[in-house]
């Protein structure tokens, strides 16, 4: 009969374990050029054996041989002539440096990141070789220091909706009570400003009366901005134009009584209804697209997030040339200090371990920031050169391309371009676009051309901008025009794009005589 209890075994089992190092290597090629600086600040605070050189003693070009890459105006080049930084060295000697150079420790003290780089191409299948620089020293512009201290020092926190309508609160004149009640009531509102809940329901969560939370609530809606406190769009709407005196007004009468017709935009109905012109009617949609639908949103957490291209793809007149943005990683180096303590032979064993460990760290980020560059620079150029039309003619000539392509063209992993691409952006002539747009799939025509998806996004929205507003065309007769164009797509790939561009349908799209 088996015994019942606990048991203990031994059991060997493989499991592949990312290095903390890697996990670096890899938040570093992942993140954004403004995130990148806080990820390298990080590390600065914690190992000693680091510091930054201020910009006036040497460039981020050449501390990190991030050169500037030309590209012919072809779309027939060879990516092996993109130039490739050397290995970066231990250190740059500075001019301070040179006068009293201290002695270096013998040559089997030094780091040699060749193991850890064989281990990461076997796990990850994403590194390339092990670079070196050239110990060049220039001038740093400071009008360039201020530019990017004066961004960073920009960068403030905004006023929340609820900080907003509190400060108008402790202005109001109002009872003590009544107090208590505005300032739950403005807890209660959601991100658009409208409250969550019915007042009988908020007084019953709050204790307090349903006769104050009233008076509360007309305070409130009498704040700023107005329709603020609103129980849905069409109170907000309607509160809004009766601050306007609009309330005998054909847009009050809309909302108020023919808001299920002003959302389908029956014109004709609602001129019936109304007994207003149709001209009318359309000059009451549009003061109503004036008003706010949305009071609170203009207090919400900005997502527009400043964006600093990663890098630029320009003609110069003669070719096309790219540029890495170098201007908000911090220029990095292994303190001369410690190296002069190990030189000395002064330290115990586990002193001279520690700041060798430290060095080893320091150079490793230093050489995750080289390579986020170059494969960076080397994925730019095989945009210029697949996307080459683009460039030359806009969106409308932009080709399908895969990851994979350009993955097998630099000789990666595709995880690896997409780390790349994630969150960074490239600078062109027709704008600043993320890298992941010129990745997209696409079509081919009669004559075996292939054609990218957003070319004929940009080419359906050409087509609704030269329509005639009164009569607009339907989704089969934008695909039956783009069938005469060799571009043969169904009527729901129409809708589908033309939903993704945020375009109306037909019906939302007319307009009346």
């Amino acid at each position: 009969m088996a015994t019942q209890g606990l048991q203990q075994q031994q059991k060997q089992v493989q499991t592949m374990v990312l290095a903390p190092q890697l996990r670096q290597s890899l938040k570093i090629l992942q993140a954004a050029t403004l995130d990148l600086r806080s990820t390298i600040m990080e590390e600065l605070e914690t190992n000693p054996a680091l510091e930054e050189l201020p910009m006036e003693i040497t460039s981020l070009e050449e501390r990190l041989g991030s050169k500037e890459t030309e590209y012919e105006n072809t779309s027939s080049q060879d990516t092996s002539e993109v130039s490739t930084p050397e290995e970066i060295t231990a250190e740059p000697q500075t001019a301070s440096e040179s006068t009293e150079e201290a002695p270096e420790p013998p040559s089997s003290e030094e780091v040699d990141f060749t193991e850890e780089f064989e281990v990461f191409n076997k796990l990850d299948e994403e590194w390339q070789d092990y670079y070196k620089q050239e110990g060049q020293t220039s001038e740093y512009s400071n009008e360039a220091e201020k530019r990017r201290q004066h961004f960073f020092d920009s960068l403030v926190s905004e006023t929340s909706l609820q900080e907003h309508l509190m400060e108008q609160a402790d202005y109001s004149d109002c009872t003590q009570e009544e107090q208590e009640a505005i300032r739950f009531l403005i807890g209660s509102l959601d991100d658009r400003g409208f409250l969550t809940s019915s007042l009988s329901d908020l007084a019953l969560l709050s204790g307090i009366s349903l006769t104050i939370m009233r008076r509360a609530r007309e305070m409130l809606r009498n704040f700023d901005p107005p329709g603020i406190g609103s129980e849905d769009i069409r109170e907000c709407l309607l509160f809004q134009l009766e601050m306007r005196d609009e309330k005998d007004s054909p847009a009050y009468q809309m909302i108020d009584q023919w808001m299920d017709l002003l959302l389908r935009r029956r014109i004709p109905e609602l001129s019936r209804k109304l007994s207003v012109s149709k001209d009318a009617v359309q000059e009451a949609i549009e003061h109503i697209a004036e008003l706010d639908p949305n009071p609170g949103s203009g207090f919400r957490p900005d997502s527009n997030s400043t964006i600093s291209p990663d890098a630029s793809i320009e003609w110069d007149g003669i070719k096309w040339v790219i540029h890495i943005n170098n201007d908000y990683i911090p220029r990095l180096r292994i303190n001369p200090a410690y190296k002069q303590m190990i030189a000395k032979g002064r330290l115990t064993k586990k002193e001279k371990e520690y700041i060798q460990e430290r060095m080893r760290s320091g150079k490793f980020l230093m050489s995750s920031i080289e390579q986020r560059q170059q494969t960076i620079e080397r994925i730019a150029g095989e945009i210029l050169k697949f996307q080459n039309d683009f460039f030359e003619e806009g969106v409308s000539a932009l080709k399908p391309l895969t990851m994979n392509q350009v993955a097998e063209t630099i000789e990666v992993h595709e995880t690896t371009v997409s780390r790349a691409i994630a969150n960074k952006y490239l600078e062109t002539p027709h704008g600043t676009f993320p890298f992941k747009y010129f990745f997209t799939a696409g079509y081919e025509n009669a004559e075996g051309e292939a054609i990218s998806n957003r070319s004929v996004k940009d080419r359906i929205a050409k087509i609704i901008d030269a329509e005639n507003p009164v009569k607009p065309l339907s989704d089969q007769a934008i695909a039956n025009l783009l069938a005469k164009e060799d571009i043969k797509i169904a009527r729901r790939t129409v809708a589908k794009y033309r939903e993704e561009l945020g375009i109306l349908p037909t019906n939302l799209r007319r307009q009346y005589d």
